[in-house]
């Protein structure tokens, strides 16, 4: 560098920078600059990042159905509604299910920015709006759409005392236009051929039409009266024929005209006590078998109190006897009347693992005349060596405390395939006079231990067995007795479901069963305090 050269430098003149294209730029001074890639890099990615942001926004309005406006200028989506709304308030389109109305516009303006006023303004005008065509409504006679206006304008809080005047005034005028002497006249009638309820034309909601429109009406209110007096009557007269259900029903619409009528406490604790004494009668029915007396209380009572758990219960204990009806016929071999016990017993309680064994004591019975008829032709040699076979496999299962089941293989299956092919044979005599003791010992020793189920199973045995027994029902009771001692263990422990299937088992095996009763009662109080 020369001296003129130092010398500019000093007094700051511009250097300009000598390039090497392969290491970078260097100025006069000997710092590094940047090189032209560097640069080109730099441009590089300020194109890529404008092109990722253009690609977002591209995006925001494809897949969320949102203009690019409304997400850069939230105001301008607001200002686009107030505007909507202001056309459909002009246009009478007041309200609208699809959003549309002047009302649901406001309304989400309003929720897009509650700063503004223009929104609740809006809705005021609406409400205004609503009042001025139920008024145009009213002049017309379209008392319908003028009380559905001044809905809409008692919701968006028109002022009370206009709302008040406008709704006296249309009471008024549909009195005029109903002419109430004449639906005074008309109950009067109804009430005089004993049409008391049940359809608009009769007495009691014709009644409620009159003081709809005149509150104090007094021949409306003491019709009504009457009225009400006389329909709780009929109640009472059917509480006396046991008609529990067509009684529940006149109470129910008695209470539905008039929760407060003078007569409706009596009538109801009737029916309570009426619904008791069915009840118990119902029981002991059940218990003494007779099914269809048992079905038939239930049913009354489930007619009047469809929520009543204790005959729905009932309704299906019934079930259950009626599916022990059916294996008892099976074991008669009379499949017609076993299949109309079944019948019953799946109409009544098809859940119930008792209808499902009446169906295999069914198919065990129909496999047992099958092979008594098949007997006939088989030579006497074979019988003997298949009698002998299935004995053998009936100590087999025996020994196994196999009596019932599984089905097929259970030491009374095959028993009873033994004696259908030689029921005079002297080995299927002892072996028939063997296992009842056997199963007899079963069920005392089993409930002894406390093994409940097992004692059960041993039980259903000997019934099955000899279903005529008089040690049965005897039987029966202590195991039911057995069932509320462990329900009420379990009870006290907490166990409220296995409480209530301990219930269900013992009312099963002797509805009268002592006990039961308060049994039953601590069940359900601890039902209702574990309730959702």
């Amino acid at each position: 560098m020369t001296r003129e050269d130092h010398h500019d430098a000093g007094r700051g003149r511009r250097i300009e920078p000598r390039i090497d294209w392969t290491h970078g730029t260097t100025a006069a001074d000997g710092h590094p600059r940047a090189t032209v890639p560097a640069r080109r890099d730099r441009s590089r990615a300020r194109w890529l990042a404008a092109m990722a942001v253009a690609v977002v926004l591209l995006l925001s309005v494809i897949f969320l159905r949102q203009p690019l406006a409304d997400l850069l200028w939230p105001q301008t989506r607001v200002q686009a509604l107030l505007d909507q709304a202001h056309q459909a308030l002009r246009a009478g389109r007041l309200d609208a299910a699809d959003g549309t109305g002047a009302r649901q516009l406001y309304e989400a303006a309003q929720a897009l920015d509650t700063d503004r006023t223009e929104a609740s303004e809006g809705l005021r005008r609406v409400a205004q709006a609503a009042l001025a065509s139920a008024d145009d409504a009213l002049r017309q006679d379209r008392f319908e759409e003028a009380r559905a206006h001044l809905a809409l304008a008692r919701e968006l809080q028109v002022p009370r005392p206009q709302a008040d005047a406008f709704a006296a005034r249309l009471r008024a005028r549909e009195v005029e236009h109903a002419g109430i002497d004449g639906l005074l006249a008309a109950a009067a009638r109804a009430h005089a051929d004993e049409r008391l309820w049940g359809g608009e034309d009769t007495a009691l909601p014709l009644y409620r039409r009159v003081l709809a429109l005149q509150p104090t009406r007094i021949e409306a209110l003491e019709g009504r009266e009457d009225a009400l007096s006389d329909l709780l009557h009929q109640a009472a007269q059917r509480l006396q024929r046991g008609e529990l259900g067509d009684a529940a029903a006149r109470v129910t619409a008695a209470r539905s005209f008039d929760p407060g009528h003078v007569d409706l406490p009596r009538v109801e604790a009737a029916m309570a006590t009426a619904v008791d004494a069915r009840r118990r009668a119902a029981t002991r029915d059940l218990a003494r078998g007779r099914l269809p007396s048992a079905r038939s209380a239930y049913e009354a009572i489930l007619s009047a109190m469809p929520g009543d758990d204790v005959a729905r219960q009932g309704l299906e204990q019934v079930g259950v006897a009626y599916a022990r009806q059916a294996e008892r016929h099976a074991g008669d071999f009379d499949f017609v009347q076993a299949q109309q016990a079944l019948e019953r017993a799946r109409l009544l309680a098809p859940q119930s693992p008792r209808v499902a064994q009446a169906v295999q004591a069914i198919t065990r019975a129909r496999e047992v005349r099958q092979r008594q008829d098949a007997a006939l032709s088989i030579p006497p040699r074979e019988r003997e060596r298949r009698v002998a076979a299935l004995l053998a496999k009936m100590a087999q299962a025996e020994a196994q405390g196999h009596w019932l089941t599984p089905p097929g293989e259970s030491a009374y299956d095959t028993l009873r395939a033994a004696q259908a092919l030689s029921p005079d044979s002297a080995d299927v005599k002892q072996a028939a006079t063997r296992l009842l003791p056997a199963v007899r010992r079963c069920y005392e020793d089993e409930l002894r231990a406390n093994r409940i189920r097992r004692a059960q199973a041993c039980q259903q045995a000997w019934q099955t067995l000899l279903p005529r027994d008089p040690a049965l029902p005897d039987a029966r009771r202590r195991l039911a007795e057995k069932w509320i001692a462990v329900g009420t263990e379990r009870l006290g422990a907490g166990d409220v479901a296995f409480a209530a299937q301990s219930l269900q088992e013992a009312r099963a095996l002797d509805g009268a069963v002592p006990g039961l009763e308060d049994f039953e009662a601590r069940v359900r109080v601890a039902q209702a305090a574990t309730a959702p």
